[in-house]
């Protein structure tokens, strides 16, 4: 296990489990809000709208799988059930009750949004810290931030493709 993974961190290492526990059940439920989307989506542009909704969740899982081995790194354990994931969440989960391309795309939007800031708190905890855990969260960072953009421009494309 990661004993000098423990040592070198420069801030309370339980404190920081829980904290990218709580990202690890963001990704988890992102994941699925992702995937779900991707299956009963209905719209112009659905195609499209369903290969980027699964590339996303795609992400998020291989986000979760990031989150999962940097916690055991540290000695700590990964949350162990889904109901665990909603009560560590930061970002909850939306279902898409409204399976319309638009509200689809904006739930994961606002999702996505609430993401970045959960990472960038993280980013700023563990900027002079933990450099592992700074560069691993980078990154996914990173990739959220990419994620927001590829939303709005979907959204942008649909309400211009609506407009014409």
């Amino acid at each position: 296990m990661g004993t000098k993974a423990r040592e070198i961190v420069g801030i309370d290492v339980e404190d920081l489990v829980e904290k990218l526990n709580a990202a690890l059940a963001d990704e988890w439920l992102a994941f699925y809000q992702y995937w779900i989307g991707a299956q009963v989506v209905k719209g112009p542009m659905r195609s499209a709208v369903v290969a980027e909704l699964m590339e996303h969740a795609l992400e998020e899982y291989e986000h979760a799988q990031q989150l999962a081995d940097r916690i055991t790194q540290l000695e700590g354990v990964p949350l162990l059930s889904p109901e665990m994931w909603y009560e560590a969440t930061n970002c909850g989960y939306a279902p898409p009750e409204d399976e319309r391309v638009g509200p689809v795309l904006q739930q994961n939007l606002e999702g996505e949004q609430c993401a970045i800031k959960a990472y960038q708190e993280l980013v700023d905890l563990t900027r002079e810290t933990d450099a592992a855990t700074h560069k691993m969260i980078v990154k996914i960072l990173q990739d959220e931030l990419h994620h927001e953009e590829d939303l709005e421009d979907l959204l942008e494309d649909i309400e211009v493709g609506l407009g014409s």
